[in-house]
């Protein structure tokens, strides 16, 4: 009777842990939904209402390298930014993206699946815009490991995929609850101090505090923001996404009931934060539209050098 019953009392064991799990107070979300592994994609990738798309860091690795099959190229800047702005990389208007996407054939009801060969972060910012836009992201995947994980068990190809009928997306107005301008940052952060903004600098550390300047002016960072470089919740060497407890250890310095303004340089890093802190539970996530990419190319706004949110002209 004693053996009959330990199949039983070990599976009563492990649904009173997920349970108990499930109703620990703060507790991490599972994996998320939105991201699938080469072994989901190659079983749905000969579904035609499925539109690959692929986004390099150097875009003419689609061709000498390979990509996954039926991926449709994305260049980086040209496709995801706004090409007559200044700086480029400003979010580009619904009426140019919704073209993009019709030119790679997408439709309202299309499943797309996103990857990169940089962590997530250019995917991610492709898989932001269409939520900035109003896509259905119950449709948007995105490849977890991206191009080192689909060659681990997979070959890339080196013809360009075939054109896709002309898309009929509709896209909406943009979010105004997604994004915020360099007037918002300067206002709420640096002239008044608004309690409930936080500012968040998403790129790396040496970049924060002005010790290296890579495409812009001006070194350091917006004064008050909080350092947390996105890429440090993905591993270096397979690109994946690092687990739920190594993502809010990352965040850690980052309260929850405050409303986020998050920059990076050029858009990326700063859609990889995006997804990881919505993903963690936070609720008021906004981009700044532009960017250091923006705000270190512009003389006459103020910076700041060094390790702290404050330097001592801005401490005071």
């Amino acid at each position: 009777m004693t053996n009959c019953l330990q199949p039983v009392r070990v599976r009563l064991r492990v649904l009173f842990l997920i349970a108990a799990a499930l109703l620990l107070p703060g507790a991490p979300q599972a994996s998320p939904a939105f991201l699938v592994d080469a072994q989901w994609l190659s079983e749905q990738i000969d579904d035609t209402n499925l539109i690959v798309l692929e986004v390099r860091y150097h875009p003419h690795r689609y061709f000498t390298v390979g990509h996954i099959p039926t991926a449709i190229q994305v260049q980086r800047f040209k496709d995801l930014g706004d090409n007559d702005g200044r700086p480029i990389m400003r979010f580009p208007s619904r009426a140019a993206f919704q073209r993009t996407l019709r030119g790679w054939g997408v439709n309202d009801d299309s499943t797309l699946v996103l990857y990169d060969d940089s962590r997530t972060a250019l995917a991610a910012r492709l898989y932001y815009l269409l939520d900035l836009y109003g896509f259905d992201m119950s449709r948007v995947k995105i490849l977890n490991g991206g191009t080192t994980e689909w060659s681990a068990f997979n070959e890339l190809e080196k013809e360009p995929a075939k054109p896709r009928p002309a898309g009929t997306v509709t896209l909406k107005d943009a979010n105004p609850d997604r994004f915020v301008e360099w007037t918002a940052v300067y206002d709420d952060v640096v002239s008044r101090r608004d309690p409930n903004v936080v500012l968040l600098d998403a790129r790396p550390a040496d970049m924060y505090t002005g010790k290296v300047i890579r495409h812009s002016i001006m070194g350091g960072h917006i004064p008050g923001a909080l350092n947390v470089s996105s890429l440090d919740g993905t591993d270096g060497q397979s690109e994946q996404w690092k687990d739920d407890a190594s993502l809010t250890a990352l965040y850690r310095s980052v309260p929850k009931d405050k409303r986020l303004y998050v920059y990076c340089h050029d858009g990326f890093r700063m859609g990889l934060a995006y997804l990881q802190l919505k993903h963690l539970g936070y609720r008021d996530v906004r981009l700044y539209n532009g960017g250091w990419s923006h705000w270190g190319n512009e003389l006459t706004l103020p910076t700041v050098e060094g390790a702290e949110p404050y330097d001592e002209a801005y401490a005071l």
